[in-house]
């Protein structure tokens, strides 16, 4: 049997994931990474792993929009031949035009797209902030589509921001209600406004920052942990976001144990990743793989 490069590499690869999590080799080939899970209460049923498109994220570029559109499209049909059907954006990336075009001709209801409203200042080339509504409205005709499954309120770090984003909570529950929109919940981006979410229920799903070192986190894991996990006890989804620490988690180590970590909690429903390349894709699915085959044969 001949083998090209890319497929030894891949090879070997895998084998020191799997080595390093020896307890699922033996339930390897019934593990699917990208398997269909259910986002808390929402009733959105979506992939395992989700394709994040905000690496070095801003001012409506990311990493994924400078590759331009050719090699946008060759990563988002790399993920899904693998079985990726969950697709992260926000008004911060600019990556709703990127994703509609990549996403011409599959069928709406196999995908689903999460997506984020930004209200703070700068982040965006506009002044203005328009109620949530309108910037729907745009969202929806960017991504070419007649609804999208979870709005969110990006990046949240006050312990106030329930008090401060009333006005957006109450218009996102009115379009909710009109089924422009499956669900809506907020980006988080410190502790203090995490804890919120487990009490408050207008959320129906939190994006959250986890990782077992700590790597890009406000707090550090064993203080995020039992919060994520009374956040899932109360029946809201939760988005695990820089699981390989914003692209630093470099060495095969750091990589499965921070996978190992997530997916041990138990309370992370979806696992979001700005893969730049298919490559990173095969590598962290294997990674998942081998923990839920350690799962199965334990």
């Amino acid at each position: 049997m001949h083998m090209n490069r890319r497929q030894f590499l891949s090879s070997a690869i895998a084998g020191a994931a799997g080595l390093a999590l020896a307890p699922g080799l033996f339930g390897a080939e019934a593990a699917n990474p990208f398997e269909i899970v259910t986002l808390g209460k929402t009733g959105i049923k979506t992939s395992r792993i989700c394709q994040g498109t905000g690496m070095s994220g801003g001012n409506r570029q990311s990493n994924h929009t400078r590759m331009g559109q050719e090699r946008f499209d060759a990563l988002i049909k790399g993920g899904w031949e693998r079985g990726i059907r969950c697709f992260d954006a926000a008004d911060l990336y600019g990556t709703h035009p990127f994703l509609a075009q990549a996403l011409k001709g599959i069928p709406r209801e196999q995908y689903t797209i999460m997506t984020k409203i930004w209200v703070r200042g700068g982040g965006i080339p506009e002044r203005e902030r328009p109620d949530a509504n309108v910037v729907v409205d745009r969202f929806c005709k960017e991504l070419n589509t007649d609804y999208i499954d979870l709005v969110l309120i990006h990046c949240m770090d006050s312990r106030d921001w329930t008090d401060q984003q009333k006005r957006q909570m109450d218009i996102l529950d009115a379009i909710k209600a009109k089924g422009v929109i499956k669900a809506h919940g907020v980006s988080i981006h410190s502790l203090s406004a995490l804890k919120l979410c487990a009490t408050t229920d207008w959320v129906d799903s939190v994006h959250a920052r986890i990782n077992h070192e700590g790597v890009a986190m406000d707090g550090k894991p064993d203080e995020v942990a039992p919060v994520l996990k009374q956040i899932h006890e109360a029946g809201k989804g939760v988005v695990g976001m820089k699981i390989m620490g914003e692209g630093r988690f470099k060495t095969d180590e750091r990589k499965t144990k921070s996978v190992e970590y997530v997916m041990g909690l138990g309370c992370v429903d979806i696992l979001n990743v700005g893969f730049e390349n298919v490559d990173q894709i095969d590598d962290f699915s294997r990674r998942v793989k081998a923990v839920l085959a350690a799962k199965a044969a334990a």
